[in-house]
């Protein structure tokens, strides 16, 4: 277990004390869909407002880890409620330490499903073999 496997077990049981004692006071965090917060403060006050609005994570699975030096890099499958909206994403989250502590984190998400490519995109008329055809971006 390393300290981004701590931030993560601290959000999964809903305990804000066990994230913040993973961060450093200036922390930064950056979520997948924008959000940036700046330091532990901050963080605090994200988390009770996203609880106290009813958020629930569901699950938070990790799925592989890697570190070297100060960073940490976790791949994972996660799952939340917010106002009963539940929803599920996989993504991967790069930490890095200053001393025993996430100074920085960022967190990256997929942005559909993931699915086996077999030369056509779903819903898309485009195939690699069709002349002038060209790359998604």
């Amino acid at each position: 277990m390393n300290q981004l496997h701590d931030y993560i077990d601290g959000w999964r049981r809903h305990d804000v004390a066990g994230v913040l004692d993973t961060l450093t006071d200036d922390c930064v965090i950056i979520e997948s869909y924008g959000p940036v917060y700046r330091g532990r403060d901050r963080v605090r006050q994200w988390m009770l407002a996203w609880f106290g609005a009813g958020g629930t994570v569901d699950g938070w699975d990790i799925t592989s880890t890697a570190a070297i030096g100060g960073v940490l890099v976790t791949e994972w499958r996660f799952a939340c409620t917010w106002k009963g909206d539940a929803r599920a994403f996989d993504g991967v989250t790069i930490a890095k330490l200053e001393g025993e502590k996430i100074t920085y984190l960022r967190e990256y998400a997929t942005t559909a499903p993931l699915y086996e490519w077999t030369g056509q995109w779903p819903g898309d008329e485009y195939s690699a073999d069709m002349p002038g055809a060209t790359r998604r971006c």
